[in-house]
């Protein structure tokens, strides 16, 4: 055979054998992946199987935005700025594609989501676990989400223990002290299991930081790049949350959510919550 006859011919060294070995398959557990897609209407509606699959492989962008948000403290918890630097990359390309996939959800018209939308029962995006340990390490702490997961173990035992560590802002404020930058005492010892609220003693240590930071060759760089990267995070997960409400208003419209919730009014509340706002207020002084 050659390429003449419309097939690509195998080359001699390529394993075909998959009985022995690791195999591709295998390395991923497709059979268990590939076998997790359940429609729970009855007859399965066609349609389901989009829904079901959009939020299984969110929750797994998910589960790799946590993983490197830890990696990231854990990079500033060791002084290890460009590392941390490396890890935020990541997330930010993950959250570009988390917000992009909306636009496939979005195909699903209010017809063909009425048509199986009962099989929900009361389950909820709400219910989550990963995207609350995403908004307690980035700071949207929140104790009374706890309870929710008091029938599955492992979620609540995640979502307490981000809830007693520090944020990922925390790691970053405490490596500016030990960087030698004045950050008050009060914020570094704060109770960590509280959400953050605006400390405006930061936004002079910020000014300072963006103003050194534009000198070519000053060694606030670093710092001046890493608060860029936490405000581009803050403004790739308010995009991913502007989707989400744009798309549950095109199929539902303002219905009640399926666990209960308010729907569009409920994620609208969602817009006003800022995980680092001295970020953001600190563009008002600069300049002024």
């Amino acid at each position: 055979m050659s390429l003449e006859d419309g097939i690509r011919p195998l080359e001699a060294g390529v394993r075909t054998d998959l009985g022995t070995g690791m195999s591709y398959g295998r390395y991923l557990e497709l059979d268990a992946v590939l076998d997790a897609q359940h429609p729970k209407s009855d007859p399965p509606h066609p349609d389901e199987m989009l829904f079901i699959i959009q939020h299984q492989v969110t929750e797994l962008w998910l589960k790799l935005t946590l993983h490197e948000l830890r990696r990231a403290r854990g990079f500033l918890d060791a002084d290890a700025l460009h590392p941390a630097l490396k890890c935020l990359a990541r997330v930010k390309h993950v959250q570009r594609t988390l917000t992009e996939q909306w636009s496939v959800l979005a195909t699903l018209t209010p017809t063909e989501y009425a048509q199986f939308r009962g099989a929900l029962g009361s389950s909820s995006g709400f219910q989550s676990a990963q995207y609350r340990a995403v908004e307690f390490i980035l700071g949207n702490k929140n104790a009374a989400m706890l309870p929710v997961f008091d029938s599955e173990p492992a979620a609540q035992r995640m979502l307490a223990e981000l809830l007693a560590e520090p944020t990922l802002y925390d790691a970053f404020l405490r490596f500016l002290a030990r960087a030698g930058h004045p950050v008050p005492a009060e914020i570094l010892d704060r109770d960590v299991t509280r959400p953050w609220v605006a400390q405006p003693e930061l936004i002079p240590l910020f000014r300072k930081i963006y103003e050194r930071g534009q000198r070519p060759g000053d060694e606030t760089w670093g710092v001046y790049e890493a608060c860029e990267d936490l405000v581009d995070l803050e403004d790739n997960f308010q995009a991913w949350r502007f989707r989400h409400l744009r798309t549950v208003q095109r199929v539902i419209g303002f219905k009640s959510g399926t666990g209960g919730s308010s729907g569009v009014a409920f994620l609208r509340r969602a817009m006003d919550l800022s995980f680092f706002p001295e970020l953001f207020a600190v563009r008002t002084e600069i300049g002024a």
